[in-house]
């Protein structure tokens, strides 16, 4: 690919090489998550300062079309994955029906006894044993979310089911427990070293952080769920109508 900047143009060079690299993003093999060429190498090939080429790519890189590690280098983003909050599906639903690749990197099941935070939600007490769901999902290259889900023993749930089915799925034609309202808080927070080493990120990188709660038929509380999701993987979308 040849790249060249035009010294004799009204144009900033910052600009210029911002566009250039965009044109690098947009090559397809860099998609694959190969290396694109390093500050130094780029601006002595378009003989401008480093110090041009930091600024180009730190824009491209708060506008999450770049990613930059350290000691390693920068490489192009993958395509973020897209939720909405609207005719919400489970996981494997919804990533199946936009045509996403989902690969269970853990699941673990286990009886656990509540926390008070899902102890008070459930309305039970916290000296009784619950199901416990936790799992590491992702693209095949690598993961991008950490579920944990706490379900009301109302629901059956016996811990021998195949989780690798949808969630809802397994509720609803298994257990005749239909997953019918969401409610939802989403906030940003750092990577703890747990979540961290389970998304395989640095300790303080930015995660999205949602809770789920989700009610059955009769609004009677069923699944109390934590996602924690890769903050450059993951894009949450709302979408409001007004009546």
């Amino acid at each position: 690919m040849k790249l060249s900047i035009d010294h004799k143009s009204h144009v900033p060079l910052h600009i210029q090489a911002e566009k250039l690299i965009r044109t690098i993003i947009a090559d397809p093999q860099y998609a694959d998550g190969k290396l694109i060429p390093n500050e130094v190498d780029l601006a002595k090939h378009l003989a401008i300062s480093r110090t041009t080429i930091r600024q180009a790519l730190n824009k491209l890189v708060y506008e999450g079309l770049l990613i930059r590690k350290k000691g390693v280098g920068t490489k192009v983003a993958g395509k973020s994955v897209s939720s909405k909050s609207n005719n919400w599906l489970s996981f494997s639903q919804e990533m199946q029906a936009r045509g996403i690749p989902i690969r269970n990197f853990e699941l673990h099941v286990s009886w656990v006894l509540p926390p008070d935070s899902v102890a008070n939600f459930f309305e039970i007490n916290t000296d009784k044993k619950i199901l416990k769901l936790e799992r590491l999902r992702g693209r095949p290259e690598g993961p991008f979310v950490y579920f944990v889900s706490y379900f009301h023993p109302r629901v059956g749930l016996t811990g021998e089911e195949d989780f690798k089915r949808p969630l809802y799925e397994i509720l609803e034609k298994d257990h005749m427990v239909v997953a019918n309202l969401s409610q939802e808080e989403i906030s940003a927070k750092a990577a703890d070293k747990f979540t961290a080493s389970k998304l395989e990120i640095e300790v303080g990188s930015p995660i999205l952080f949602r809770k789920r709660f989700v009610f059955d038929q009769g609004d009677r509380p069923i699944e109390y769920n934590l996602g924690y999701y890769k903050a450059d993987s993951f894009i949450y979308t709302n979408e409001s109508r007004r009546e």
